[in-house]
């Protein structure tokens, strides 16, 4: 081939598809920026709508991606490729994946609803998903937890959301349930008196709601009193702890018993044949 058929044909190709080189790098260029710009807008719109920012972040991250995959597609369909197997593929892509995380899918969806509807939030002490302690974080597929001997917990949000959550953070002020038993030579009304004068004697124990001391149930082997403060509840488990050693203490003082379990047992002499 002559020199200048040579040179005929690469000013053919490069007038014919150097164009579209060129609008096709444009079209990714600008649309980057228009999906850069679009996910800036979703995030401060959710910012000022005070959604969570794990949510956020997260919408903000897949917003922002498909966006870029639609771009991409538009830049190697001007410049004449097919696109229609690349969406086949990625559907498929799309269905294998979500087929083979279901798990973590369930996670994110719990994630989702947690961050929305928020049961809980970090520093709360929760009982949820099949385990206690103090929330740290809440992503989008976990709960980290800190367990009240300082061990870290990590619970899938799916187990949360599929269970009931105990939030004992939610209000400023707890009941304290207590039970003593004392037996049935005791004085109940001494035994009332003396748990009345011990509740009131701690000032951390709240005057409203009124504490209630009651004879709760004749057992098979103790007189078993209800105590039921109310207190903040920063100071629930310190009171919890803090009563227990008193009214054991004054019991003592005051000569209140709190019996053992009893039994009565009757020995049948056997007969002689």
């Amino acid at each position: 081939m002559e020199s200048g058929n040579i040179t005929q044909v690469v000013s053919t190709y490069v007038s014919l598809y150097g164009i579209k080189i060129i609008a096709s790098v444009f079209i990714f260029l600008i649309g980057k920026w228009l999906a850069n710009a679009l996910t800036k807008l979703v995030t401060r719109l959710m910012s000022k709508a005070k959604v969570d920012d794990t949510l956020t972040h997260f919408v903000a991250n897949i917003t922002y991606t498909v966006l870029l995959i639609f771009v991409v597609l538009a830049a190697l369909n001007n410049l004449g490729i097919n696109t229609t197997s690349f969406v086949a593929i990625l559907g498929a892509a799309g269905l294998a994946i979500g087929l083979a995380l279901q798990g973590s899918l369930a996670n994110l969806g719990a994630g989702v609803l947690l961050i929305i509807f928020k049961p809980f939030k970090k520093g709360d002490f929760v009982d949820a998903g099949g385990a206690m302690g103090t929330v740290q974080e809440i992503s989008i597929f976990n709960t980290t937890m800190t367990s009240p001997d300082n061990r870290v917990i990590i619970v899938p949000n799916s187990n949360i959301i599929g269970g009931n959550i105990t939030n004992f953070s939610a209000k400023d002020t707890r009941r304290v349930d207590l039970v003593f038993g004392v037996g049935y030579g005791d004085d109940l009304k001494l035994v009332k008196e003396e748990l009345n004068n011990i509740v009131s004697e701690d000032e951390r124990i709240l005057k409203e709601p009124a504490p209630t001391i009651a004879v709760s149930e004749l057992a098979d082997s103790s007189v078993n009193f209800v105590v039921r403060p109310w207190v903040k509840s920063s100071d629930y488990w310190s009171v919890y702890f803090d009563l227990h050693e008193a009214v054991k203490i004054r019991f003592d003082e005051k000569g209140i018993s709190i019996p053992f379990p009893q039994r009565d047992v009757h020995m049948i002499k056997p007969v002689e044949v």
